[in-house]
């Protein structure tokens, strides 16, 4: 998901999508110590998802 379609999204969803993300990011850090990761390159990817999302709603606040 792009920034533009982050920014479209209202902040319960903005909140539903981060909490479906950190849970992702737990589930691939369980799969990692078990060493069965199959694409490691997509922590970065979903940590930066998480600090686009929260960077919005904090935007919102303001």
């Amino acid at each position: 998901m792009n920034l533009k379609d982050i920014r479209n999204l209202n902040i319960t969803d903005l909140a539903q999508r981060e909490k479906s993300l950190r849970k992702e990011l737990f589930d691939m850090r369980q799969q990692s110590r078990m060493g069965k990761v199959e694409k490691p390159a997509s922590f970065k990817t979903v940590r930066k998802e998480i600090a686009q999302i929260l960077t919005v709603i904090k935007e919102r606040k303001i």
